[in-house]
Order: C-alpha cells, then structure tokens, then sequence
C-alpha cells in the first residue's frame, strides 16, 4: 500500500471494498473509535474528525494500528 494522503471514502472503501462510499466511510470510522490508541495518534498528527482527506502521517497510523487493507 502506497502511503499517501487519502480521501476519507477512497481509504475506507480500500477496507471495505464491496461497500457503497458512505457505508464504507461510517464502518472506518467506527473501527477507528474501537481503537483508542489511534484515536490518539490521528490527534497527535492534528487529524480533525471532519477533516475529509487522511494526511499520509494518518493513514501511517491506520495502517499501523489496523493493518493493510
């Protein structure tokens, strides 16, 4: 996986991809609130939660934390 910055729906549906953009993007979301230490770590990179592009220093921490997609 190329690590760059993402759209938020293109990322999640790279986790979710037989899922409509939306659903794919509320499912992310959600396996991201489960994993409180990645909650941390987007904070610690300034992620804003309606921010609607993952910086490549976020999605470094999302791979980290729920692996490759």
């Amino acid at each position: 996986m190329t690590i760059k910055s993402y759209p938020k729906s293109e990322l999640a549906q790279l986790y979710f991809p037989d899922s409509d953009p939306h659903v794919a993007t509320n499912h992310l979301a959600q396996w991201i609130k489960r994993c409180p230490p990645l909650v941390d770590a987007l904070a610690g990179c300034y992620q804003s939660k309606n921010a609607k592009f993952f910086s490549p220093q976020a999605v470094r921490h999302i791979v980290e934390y729920l692996g490759e997609p």
